[in-house]
């Protein structure tokens, strides 16, 4: 929730835990390491997920993102932390594949970012229609959709995203060619 300050681990610049739990809070206001999990979720037409930030929540309020995520509380994998956000914010429940891992100094503080990637099974299926699989969090996500490729392209020019989804969507679109 938006309210609530996690418990992070801070980790040096190799992305090793220090042992040194803090508030997330903290860890943004004093620059310090910490760990974000985030997942580019694309259903099996290749479409990718795009959601546009609540108004209520204090970091990038009605921002668009392509990815869904949060930080790695104390104890979690990067993977545990993915699905639980997930499903706390658009009621997925998949399992997401760890993709890679990067620094990513953009955003409010520099941070390790934990990229993942989930499909999420269509919502339509022919002669008949089942309920969207996303169910979001009305005090998260305020709009969310489905877009092509180029349609994001598109969309990344043209809407305000996080800067955290302009990194992230750069470095899977890349990885996802290096590795079809």
């Amino acid at each position: 929730m938006c309210v609530v300050d996690e418990l992070v681990e801070r980790v040096d610049d190799q992305d090793r835990v220090l042992g040194v739990a803090v508030s997330r809070r903290q860890a943004i206001r004093e620059g310090w390491l910490h760990r974000v999990a985030v997942t580019v979720c694309r259903d099996e037409g290749e479409r990718i997920l795009v959601h546009r930030r609540s108004e209520q929540l204090s970091r990038f309020p009605r921002f668009y993102e392509v990815v869904v995520g949060g930080a790695v509380q104390v104890g979690e994998s990067y993977e545990q932390a993915a699905a639980r956000e997930l499903a706390e914010e658009l009621g997925i429940r998949v399992r997401p594949r760890l993709l890679f891992t990067f620094l990513n100094r953009s955003g409010l503080s520099p941070h390790w970012l934990g990229v993942h990637e989930a499909v999420v099974p269509d919502a339509v299926v022919p002669d008949a229609v089942v309920p969207d699989a996303v169910v979001p969090d009305p005090d998260e996500v305020a709009w969310h959709g489905w877009l092509t490729e180029p349609e994001l392209r598109s969309a990344l020019l043209a809407w305000r995203f996080t800067p955290d989804s302009h990194e992230a969507f750069g470095r899977y679109h890349a990885f996802r060619t290096a590795h079809p």
